[in-house]
């Protein structure tokens, strides 16, 4: 038995193989600083089918160094703000004041309400506020010291693994572990925006389930939700994907996330997906009642046949449907005499013998 919890309660919901899987609309910075928008999003993410509404705290002096930026040439979507990375964050920050009101409202319509710590009184205030899960992103894998933080409260862990390395991810593992927390999800994810589905490497979570014996999900970047899809059929139980009221609103994540259309879709597919994988036990089910007989072979006689006869092989036909002799009793059958006549083309019976 591994160390970690193969159920993990979260709100009302259970996470673990037998279970529906959990689906988390990452809203992040895309309530664009409006607290309204922000409980649009909330509507529409509960009406997609989200479990969750998810947002990052975090304060932009403590997350980055315009500084250390300064020195970089960033490419990437950093690159293509064409504004410092603090004034973006600084635009992005979801403020501590609407915590509390948001967690409310989460909760009066019925959906959980989780955000991301980027820093320790961030943490505090996620477990002043109750949240079912604490959400680590990719970035932070290998902020030991924050990790462990994290796992002495006591609260569900999803761990996101951009950009790292088996051997960081084992060394965060191994901290959440050592800190007594054995109710972790360990999230598939490639830090892009958009990423590639080249670059998915989806069954790696059978690689993290493996080692690590633990839950997993996927934290979603691609386009669509043939990643997610993929996730799911292999084990994961967590979807995470950036939520969207339009594509087109201005702001660094709404170009790469997920309409509330597109997001139902994937829901709506991935519930019936849930519906096709059954479980490990093949059974003969009941709409295939009929078909047993239809398309299975019996032996039929192939010849009118003359009580007294002696059967041979060539009075034998196996066809379709399946009414008589089964077909693995053909050499039995051969030899045997006939205690009455049998028409050409009628199912053989063993009364008939």
């Amino acid at each position: 038995m591994g160390f970690f919890s193969k159920e993990i309660k979260i709100g009302n919901k259970i996470i673990g193989n037998t279970y529906p899987t959990y689906f988390i609309a990452e809203i992040g910075a895309n309530f664009d600083g409006s607290i309204d928008k922000a409980k649009r999003l909330i509507d529409a993410a509960k009406n997609a089918g989200a479990d969750c509404a998810k947002f990052q705290t975090f304060s932009t002096p403590l997350i980055v160094s315009e500084g250390g930026f300064s020195h970089m040439q960033l490419k990437g979507v950093h690159g293509s703000w064409g504004r410092t990375v603090s004034e973006v964050f600084k635009d992005a920050e979801f403020p501590v004041a609407w915590h509390r009101e948001i967690a409310d409202y989460c909760k009066a319509i019925g959906i959980d309400f989780s955000t991301s710590p980027y820093f320790k009184k961030a943490v505090d205030l996620c477990v002043d506020l109750d949240v079912p899960f604490i959400k680590i992103g990719s970035g932070d894998i290998t902020w030991l010291e924050m990790l462990d933080y994290i796992a002495r409260k006591g609260k569900p862990i999803m761990l996101a693994t951009g950009d790292a390395t088996m051997s960081e991810i084992d060394e965060a593992v191994r901290t959440i572990e050592a800190a007594g927390n054995k109710d972790l999800v360990l999230m598939q994810c490639i830090t892009n925006y958009p990423s590639k589905i080249d670059s998915a490497n989806v069954n790696v979570l059978k690689t993290y389930q493996s080692a690590f014996e633990v839950l997993t999900g996927y934290s979603d970047h691609a386009p669509g939700h043939v990643v997610a899809l993929a996730s799911v059929v292999i084990g994961g139980r967590v979807i995470e994907k950036h939520f969207t009221l339009n594509k087109t609103d201005k702001g660094p994540d709404h170009p790469h996330s997920m309409e509330p259309q597109e997001f139902k879709f994937m829901v709506d597919s991935i519930r019936e997906v849930e519906r096709a994988m059954g479980n490990t036990r093949k059974e003969v089910v009941a709409e295939e009642g009929e078909t047993v007989y239809v398309q299975r072979r019996c032996l039929y006689a192939k010849n009118d046949i003359k009580k007294g006869h002696f059967m041979t092989e060539n009075d034998i036909d196996v066809l379709r449907p399946a009414l008589g002799i089964p077909p693995k009793f053909k050499s039995i059958v051969i030899g045997k005499e006939c205690k009455e006549d049998i028409a050409k083309g009628q199912p053989l019976f063993w009364e008939n013998f």
